[in-house]
């Protein structure tokens, strides 16, 4: 615990947040201020709720925050899935997306299953 700089799944989580600002800011995208802020702030709550989990005291605390984290890529992937429907992004942008985002998912979940044992 206390560094989240180490991380795999931060790294990971920062990378996809660079990735999200970069898709909304192209057009379509970036005329719809609603959906790309949203899906900005939710990729950065990833990585931004991992690193304070990690720099928790507790085990219970850390496990809430990778939750929440967890939740956040869930947001992430709804929205990317908003953004094809509507044809912001095409299918190669949204699978890559999607498939980084599950990754963390997955990850956080093997990483709060550890901080349990």
């Amino acid at each position: 615990m206390g560094n989240f700089k180490s991380l795999r799944v931060w790294k990971d989580s920062v990378n996809l947040s660079a990735n999200i600002y970069y898709i909304t800011r192209k057009e379509p995208f970036s005329k719809d201020f609603g959906l790309s802020n949203q899906i900005q702030r939710a990729s950065v709550s990833i990585a931004s709720n991992i690193a304070e989990g990690d720099e928790r005291g507790s085990n219970k605390e850390s496990i809430y925050f990778f939750n929440v984290a967890k939740g956040s890529a869930a947001e992430v992937i709804t929205q990317l899935h908003i953004a094809h429907k509507i044809g912001y992004i095409d299918n190669s942008v949204l699978e890559k997306l999607e498939n980084q985002t599950e990754k963390i998912r997955a990850t956080l979940k093997n990483l709060i299953k550890s901080r349990k044992e």
